[in-house]
């Protein structure tokens, strides 16, 4: 079924406002063009903010940018890609794992091989493979076996930080997993998703709420305070969705983010294990996954709304920058834009143009 009306219309608006704005913003004041690498924020009247970096900031911005050229952005996407992969080749350590943090020069300060950077560096190494070929997953596939190896991830796909089971790195090693299934041939990718996603399904999903929390103990047993982030739901299904597997669990793990997680017409920040609200504060990124959600499963009423969501966070004095977190009274915090939500966004409109029928 073809997206109806006024899906396409949104989709093209979404898109003009990431070619037109965006991009060319995140592209000329968010890249270091003397240093290399990215900055971490531009501030709201358009001005790169200096500061210490995140090796995930590089990492996404890489898999940013190829994107964009996949959506079919003209500006100087194949540049921006190779100018992310030169900073991740610098941040990388001898034994081809990733640090957490840099300097401006792009040296190490931090260099502990979080969970979370090594699946952002296999996402962009993905992507550069995909734009560039190469060696690149040659690169990736020994950092799969490193972590593995290392224990860095379990061979349930489990990631066991401060005494728990982390469901965020986890689901974004999912997700990098499965770029590499769709660009490799290599079973081991395919044979690391279908892990994740049994995981996921048959020990993290809640079986009488439906719903899939923060943390776990080593046993996979929730934690009884952890919390239930309604973006994480909605990113959690569409991730499901997109591989194949539950997707009666994908679409009520979508469903709880609607209809438990969005207040005043947004997805705020987290629930209880028994889906009361907790935080009502809303990050800008978790808008992006309620869009990205409904796209995937195609649930073309919700689309607009989430859209005006996101647009209430777009809203500011410098076209292609945002705001980043809305207080539950409605009131924005005043401060820089980060530049790691600019991942979440084009992935969204990503999902969108494919709904469109596009090529995103």
């Amino acid at each position: 079924m073809s997206a109806p009306a006024p899906i396409p219309a949104l989709n093209a608006e979404l898109k003009a406002w990431l070619f037109d704005h965006a991009l060319p913003l995140w592209w000329e004041v968010g890249a270091d063009h003397a240093r290399g690498g990215f900055f971490e924020r531009i501030d709201l009247s358009g001005r790169a903010v200096e500061g210490p970096r995140r090796v995930r900031v590089a990492a996404r911005q890489t898999w940013v940018f190829a994107a964009a050229g996949r959506l079919g952005w003209t500006g100087p996407w194949r540049e921006a890609v190779a100018h992310g992969v030169r900073a991740l080749e610098t941040y990388a350590r001898p034994d081809g794992l990733y640090g957490v943090l840099a300097d401006a020069d792009g040296r190490l300060v931090d260099d502990t091989p979080s969970p979370y950077e090594q699946a952002f560096a296999m996402l962009a190494l993905s992507a550069a493979q995909e734009a560039f070929g190469g060696d690149f997953e040659a690169r990736a596939a020994s950092l799969r076996q490193t972590i593995l190896a290392a224990g860095i991830v379990r061979a349930d796909g489990g990631v066991l930080e401060q005494d728990s089971l982390q469901a965020n790195p986890m689901m974004h090693l999912f997700e990098a997993v499965q770029a590499w299934t769709r660009i490799s041939g290599d079973p081991a990718w395919a044979a690391l998703a279908d892990v994740i996603a049994r995981t996921a399904l048959t020990r993290m999903i809640d079986a009488a709420t439906g719903a899939l929390c923060e943390q776990y103990a080593p046993d996979w047993t929730p934690r009884p305070d952890a919390d239930v982030e309604p973006g994480h739901q909605l990113e959690w299904g569409w991730l499901l969705l997109a591989h194949g597997a539950g997707a009666d669990a994908a679409c009520r793990l979508i469903e709880i983010g609607e209809t438990r997680g969005v207040e005043r017409g947004v997805a705020i920040f987290s629930l209880d294990r028994a889906l009361t609200p907790r935080d009502r504060s809303a990050r800008l990124w978790a808008q992006t996954e309620r869009l990205h959600a409904h796209a995937a499963a195609g649930r073309w009423g919700d689309i607009p709304p989430a859209v005006e969501g996101l647009r209430r966070y777009l809203d500011v004095p410098v076209p292609g920058a945002w705001r980043d977190r809305m207080l539950p009274d409605g009131f924005f915090v005043e401060e820089a834009a980060p530049a790691s939500s600019l991942y979440h966004i084009v992935s969204a409109a990503a999902a969108l143009d494919r709904a469109c029928g596009g090529g995103g």
